[in-house]
This record gives C-alpha cells, sequence and structure tokens, in this order.
C-alpha cells in the first residue's frame, strides 16, 4: 500500500515536470508561428499540428495532475454536510467510480489507439496512434491515483 502511494505521489511528481515541458514548447512553437507569419511572411505548416497534439496530450496529463491533488471539478455542497464517517464512505465510493471509469478509458483508449495504427496525422506524418496512446496512458495513470487515493480513504476509515 505504500509502495503504490509512493509511486503515485513520484509520478505525480514527474508528469507535473512533463506538462510544464509540454507547456513551454507549446508557446515556443505558437510564437514561432506567429513570427513565421507576420514577420517573415511564411508560415511553418506542421506548427498548428504540432501545437493540437501538444495541446491534447498537457490537457490529459494535466489533467491527471489535477485529479492527484482532488483539484478536479467536483459538487461538494452536499458532501460538505455529510458526517465524517458518511464522507468517507463516499470517498470510497468516488474512488471505485473512477476506478471503473479509468478502466473503461484504459480499454476502449487502446482499443481506439489500435483502430488508427495505420493512419498519419497529414502535415507531420507521425502514426495518430501515437498521438491517440495519451488516453489508455493517462488511464493508466489515473488508475494509479485512483488505487492510493483508495488506500489512503481506507486507511483513514479504518482508523
Amino acid at each position: 500500500m505504500k509502495a503504490l502511494i509512493f509511486l503515485s505521489r513520484r509520478l505525480n511528481d514527474y508528469i507535473q515536470f512533463l506538462v510544464s515541458i509540454m507547456g513551454i514548447i507549446m508557446t515556443i512553437v505558437v510564437v514561432s508561428q506567429v513570427f513565421s507569419r507576420y514577420a517573415l511572411n511564411h508560415s511553418l505548416f506542421w506548427s498548428e499540428e504540432l501545437a493540437r497534439i501538444i495541446l491534447v496530450w498537457l490537457t490529459f496529463f494535466g489533467s491527471t495532475v489535477a485529479y492527484y491533488h482532488k483539484l478536479h471539478p467536483g459538487v461538494d455542497t452536499v458532501f460538505k454536510r455529510l458526517p465524517e464517517n458518511l464522507k468517507q464512505a463516499m470517498a470510497l465510493m468516488s474512488y471505485l467510480a473512477g476506478m471503473v471509469l479509468f478502466t473503461v478509458m484504459v480499454i476502449w483508449g487502446a482499443k481506439f489507439a489500435w483502430f488508427v495504427k495505420l493512419q498519419i496525422t497529414p502535415a507531420l506524418n507521425l502514426p495518430k496512434w501515437i498521438v491517440m496512446a495519451v488516453v489508455p496512458v493517462c488511464g493508466i495513470i489515473f488508475l494509479i491515483h485512483a488505487l492510493a487515493g483508495f488506500c489512503k480513504a481506507c486507511n483513514t476509515y479504518d482508523h
């Protein structure tokens, strides 16, 4: 259990760094495109596609960071008014529901990535499975965070 919580924390640290790097790279790509288009009167044909791919990856990886820090959107008006033991039970149910959803993400994301394996992106000539692989990869990361959160909640619930 402690190893899973440690793995979740370390994984989140690496992903936060990755998200920062992706944000910087996306900014550089977009600024380069704007500069090239308006100052040099020449458009970089690949920049918009690369920025879009990075934005998708940034969104998925960033959402795993938000989930780890419990910053994801939620309706907690009723939750805050519950007694403490019901809050913990609801937290456990929430983690379980999340694990079901994240398992669906992994399975169907992998199936879709496999489905588009022969397609390539128009400007970068990247296989589309690379772009779509972010869904099952982030599903696995979400699962690790949910399992760690569930373990923490169970440990809190026992005491």
